[in-house]
């Protein structure tokens, strides 16, 4: 494991070959580097567009959420009577009408 001492040592000796103009650009050069690689292990290409369809998409058939006609709460698409007053929603009643009893 380095230590902050190695490290201290790592660089007197790199000053020492290198000399002090030419540490930060090797520096930099190494940053540069690594930004690239890291770009090219991601397959971020990072200079082209993203591809648009020429086309717009379909659009999709929405329907209308359901809601209870006496309390206008929300209904899941799937629920066939309001869960707080128990009308139906099913195709030939209304909303919100109170079932028969």
């Amino acid at each position: 494991m380095l230590g902050t001492q190695d490290l201290v040592i790592g660089l007197v000796i790199a000053l020492f070959f290198f000399g002090a103009k030419r540490l930060p650009e090797m520096a930099r050069s190494l940053g540069k580097s690594m930004q690239e690689f890291k770009k090219g292990v991601s397959g971020d290409t990072g200079g082209e567009e993203p591809v648009t369809p020429a086309t717009p998409p379909p659009a999709v058939a929405t329907t209308a959420p359901q809601t209870c006609g006496s309390y206008q709460a929300p209904l899941e698409p799937e629920w066939k009577h309001c869960p707080r007053c128990g009308a139906s929603t099913e195709s030939g009643s209304t909303p919100g009408s109170q079932p028969s009893r």
